[in-house]
């Protein structure tokens, strides 16, 4: 695979370990009547962090979007029904069906579904593993290359990361594909110049959780970069999402 000689980018946000949560399954696709208020009801929350979580000015949202919701995410197993998970939960068997989009009672072995108004778990709702001090380096990443935009630019830097890792393409581990070198090209720019040693700020550690519980606003990228780069070979690859002045391609 081509090295890349510089990756640029930048930040904001938050979701998942304080007010709100995200995890894989906790995009939660906007319905018909749906309000901040409502949702904020049956996924436990505050109108202000789903707010802030999803980057939203305004109290209105349109059916179809995507927003991130705080949810543990439960992988159905053989003999489960849907009364019988919401009664584990000791939550009403209609937030879990809302919450899953499901009018009927019908599910099987290895669905996932949200648990709404239960927190993620740390270690089983994540995607990938990690060990020590993983998250808090995903976290000092974002901050370092991600420091000034939106919520979900930010949420995207470490998708990338998190993308590479779940690739058999790169390295197995947040530290290493972070610290991932071809030749003398570093893959990412703080790691040479050192700023991925700065203290991450509350932001940043959120969005590090939320790629890590599985959103993925870059929808699958590998690379990101800053819009006003002359890179070719950047360019050159397929677009998966543009957000703020930041570029994701595959």
């Amino acid at each position: 695979m081509k090295p890349v000689k510089k990756i640029f980018i930048i930040t904001l946000c938050i979701l998942l370990l304080s007010p709100a949560m995200a995890a894989s399954a906790a995009s939660y696709t906007v319905k018909s009547n749906d309000t901040l208020y409502s949702l904020g009801k049956l996924f436990n929350t505050s109108v202000k962090s789903l707010q802030y979580s999803n980057n939203f000015d305004e109290n209105s949202l349109s059916p179809g979007d995507k927003i991130y919701v705080p949810a543990h995410v439960y992988k159905v197993k053989s003999g489960d029904s849907l009364h019988k998970i919401a009664t584990k939960y000791e939550i009403p068997l209609s937030n879990l069906k809302k919450a899953n989009g499901k009018k009927a009672d019908s599910i099987k072995p290895g669905q996932k579904l949200m648990i709404p108004g239960v927190k993620p778990n740390k270690k089983s709702d994540t995607v990938i593993s990690y060990s020590g001090n993983d998250v808090d380096l995903l976290a000092k990443l974002i901050e370092a290359e991600a420091a000034g935009e939106s919520m979900k630019a930010k949420i995207a830097v470490g998708a990338v990361v998190i993308n590479r890792i779940q690739s058999k393409d790169w390295a197995p581990t947040i530290s290493k594909v972070i610290n991932q070198k071809f030749g003398e090209y570093y893959q990412f720019t703080p790691v040479k110049i050192g700023t991925i040693h700065n203290t991450p700020s509350s932001a940043s550690k959120k969005a590090a959780w939320i790629a890590m519980y599985g959103s993925d606003p870059s929808n699958g990228a590998i690379f990101y970069f800053d819009q006003s780069s002359k890179n070719k070979w950047l360019w050159s690859k397929p677009i998966k999402a543009q957000i703020d002045h930041m570029v994701y391609v595959k």
